[in-house]
C-alpha cells in the first residue's frame, strides 16, 4: 500500500493527499500519517508507544488539528468546507507545535472544498511553515485542483485503475442526474467543471456515461423518473462523443455537447 511511503518518518513530505472511496480507510490512513508526524520516539517508525503516540490514540494530542464541515443550526452538515475555515488554518500555521516535534492539520471530506478555499490552501503548499504538515482526506482526489494536486504526495487505498473507475462511473451518474433534474444551468455548472479533466479520463467517462443508460434502459423502469426514450438518447449521446474522441477531438467541445442536451429535442 501506498503508506509504506511513510516507513521512515524522518523523512515526510510537508503535504499529502490520503485517497480512498471510504471514509473509514481514509480515516485509518490519516491516523497512520499523523502517528508519522507525531511520535518522539527514537527509530524511524511510529513507536505506538510514546506519549505522544499515546495521546493521539486517545485522540487528545494538541498538536492534530482537524477540520471538517460545520454544521447549520439544524444540525445539518454543511455542504462545503469555507475558505473561512482554511484562512483560520493558515493563521495557526506558524504557530509552534504544543508537544510534539511538528504538528499535523488533518481536512476530512476535502472534496468539499470550494474553489476559494482551495486556493487558500495554496500559501501552505506553496510557503510551508516549518514543522507542519497537511493531509487532505478525499473519496476522490480529481476533485483538487490540479494546482492543489501537483504540491501533495498522494497516498490511495486503491490502484489506479480502480481510482479511475470510480471515477467515470460517479461522473456518469452526476450527469444523468442533473439530466433528470431538468436543470439546464446545473448541467452547464458540471461540465464546465469537468473540462479541464485529461483525454483519456473523458473517454473512461462517456464510455461509462454510455453503460449506466443502458444498464437502466435493462431494467424497464423509469429511474430518476427518466423515460425510456430520454435514456436512449443519453446512449446515443455517449456513442457520438465516443466517436468525437477518436478523432482526438478537444475535452471541451465534448463537454460543449453534454452541456447541450435537452431531452425533449428529437
Amino acid at each position: 500500500m501506498a503508506l509504506q511511503q511513510l516507513a521512515d518518518k524522518h523523512r515526510l513530505s510537508h503535504a499529502y493527499i490520503i485517497s480512498s472511496p471510504a471514509q473509514e480507510k481514509q480515516a485509518e490512513m490519516a491516523q497512520e500519517l499523523a502517528a508519522a508526524v507525531l511520535c518522539s520516539a527514537p527509530g524511524n517508525k511510529a513507536c505506538g508507544n510514546c506519549r505522544d503516540c499515546r495521546k493521539l490514540r486517545g485522540g487528545t494530542h494538541p498538536d492534530l488539528i482537524l477540520v471538517r464541515p460545520l454544521v447549520d443550526d439544524k444540525g445539518r452538515e454543511k455542504a462545503e468546507i469555507s475558505v473561512a475555515q482554511v484562512r483560520q488554518l493558515v493563521a495557526e500555521a506558524n504557530v509552534l507545535p504544543n508537544e510534539a516535534e511538528r504538528k499535523i492539520f488533518i481536512i476530512e471530506q476535502a472534496e468539499k472544498l470550494n474553489h476559494e478555499a482551495q486556493n487558500a490552501a495554496l500559501k501552505l503548499l506553496e510557503e510551508p511553515p516549518a514543522r507542519l504538515v497537511l493531509a487532505l482526506c478525499t473519496s476522490n482526489a480529481r476533485s483538487l485542483l490540479p494546482t492543489v494536486r501537483s504540491r501533495c504526495v498522494e497516498l490511495s487505498s486503491v490502484s489506479e485503475a480502480e481510482m479511475a473507475d470510480e471515477q467515470s462511473l460517479r461522473l456518469a451518474q452526476t450527469y444523468i442526474k442533473r439530466i433528470a433534474d431538468k436543470n439546464p444551468w446545473e448541467t452547464c455548472v458540471f461540465c464546465m467543471e469537468h473540462e479541464e479533466m485529461d483525454i483519456a479520463s473523458v473517454r473512461l467517462f462517456v464510455q461509462e456515461l454510455r453503460s449506466c443508460a443502458v444498464n437502466m434502459l435493462a431494467k424497464r423502469a423509469e429511474p430518476m423518473g427518466l423515460s425510456g426514450d430520454t435514456l436512449m438518447k443519453i446512449c446515443r449521446l455517449a456513442e457520438k462523443c465516443e466517436d468525437y474522441l477518436k478523432v482526438n477531438t478537444g475535452v471541451k467541445h465534448i463537454f460543449g455537447l453534454l452541456a447541450a442536451f435537452d431531452a425533449d429535442k428529437s
